[in-house]
């Protein structure tokens, strides 16, 4: 038999060779994608580094620090000379004595204090565990090295709920009265909540490559108050400390502890002689009444409460600030305190 032509005996082989090479073409074009996508992330980083600290360089911080625990926190008042009101910020704010400005002003009269919790605004980003404990320690001893007049308001928006309840409870003869701003109310229940365990902080990411901030830059709407209460300088900073505390260690074990908090305080009330103002956000949603019924039944032991629905979203300060001070100032009993 005549052998085959050696260009046709060889072909199964090139053919073989021409199979391997394909998977080592993919590998390598993989390979040069994913050096250019680390490339880009790591130039994207840096540069977010640099603006960051040219951005801090550059503004002048609000407040002043004050040193408590293994850190110090920041404190905004408007320093006037009336009865002292305690603002605390709900959950992830990132600039609470900014967001808080349109309260504030409307408060006039008032010795409206801010303090800033480990986590926000131009506080320290790490803290012991965010308990409602630890919390409530950190603000009693702010408060007690400020000298701040005794009684004074709490007034909280969101997830200060959870602190003010607390604190209430444990330096009552400390508070004149509790105003909450849609303030979360723990829910009943008897089941157990483990403790929180150490998680990727994707947030934490996103803000340290720059995405948060180009996303931000693109599409500042997304950051921003739905309000035209504020100051295109206060919207400017507020977009750029979003950029600097979104994510911080802080912020995330307090995020990651709401169930645990909350269960701490399953069948705990105010005082039944702490006054107590309640505005709810009537988001013209079903959720709405389920709100103000919780209202209703954490207070009900309250002698002296009021539960006010606002037409608005959860951050009602940003809308309805007017009017809220407004019935701050007849709860209490006097508008120059």
């Amino acid at each position: 038999m005549r052998p085959l032509p050696r260009e046709v005996s060889n072909q199964p082989e090139a053919a073989r060779a021409g199979v391997s090479k394909k998977p080592r073409r993919g590998l390598r074009r993989a390979g040069i994608a994913a050096l250019v996508i680390l490339g880009l992330i790591l130039l994207s980083t840096a540069v977010n580094l640099v603006l960051e600290r040219t951005e801090k360089a550059n503004t002048p911080a609000y407040g002043e620090r004050v040193a408590v625990g293994s850190g110090s926190l920041n404190v905004y008042r408007n320093r006037q000379e009336g009865q002292p009101i305690v603002l605390l910020s709900g959950l992830s704010t990132p600039a609470p004595a900014l967001d808080f400005q349109p309260l504030i002003r409307a408060l006039n009269g008032f010795d409206v204090i801010v303090v800033e919790g480990f986590g926000y605004g131009y506080s320290d980003p790490e803290a012991s565990p965010r308990t409602n404990e630890n919390i409530s320690n950190e603000l009693h001893d702010v408060l007690a090295k400020l000298q701040v007049k005794q009684p004074y308001v709490l007034a909280g928006h969101s997830i200060a709920g959870f602190y003010m309840l607390d604190y209430a409870n444990r330096y009552r003869a400390e508070v004149s009265a509790v105003v909450g701003i849609d303030a979360t109310i723990p829910k009943p229940g008897n089941e157990p909540v483990p403790e929180p365990q150490p998680e990727f902080n994707w947030q934490r990411a996103l803000a340290v490559t720059g995405v948060l901030r180009a996303v931000t830059a693109v599409a500042p709407g997304i950051t921003d108050p739905d309000s035209k209460a504020y100051t295109d300088d206060e919207l400017r900073r507020m977009r750029m400390m979003m950029n600097w505390n979104f994510g911080n260690p802080a912020m995330v074990d307090e995020t990651a502890r709401i169930g645990n908090n909350s269960q701490a305080l399953r069948g705990v009330t105010y005082p039944d002689d702490l006054p107590v103002l309640a505005f709810v956000a009537d988001e013209k949603t079903e959720h709405s009444a389920e709100k103000e019924a919780a209202a209703e039944n954490l207070l009900k032991n309250v002698q002296r409460h009021q539960i006010v629905t606002l037409e608005g979203n959860h951050y009602l300060h940003w809308t309805q600030s007017q009017r809220m001070a407004e019935t701050i100032r007849t709860f209490l009993g006097g508008g120059d305190g």
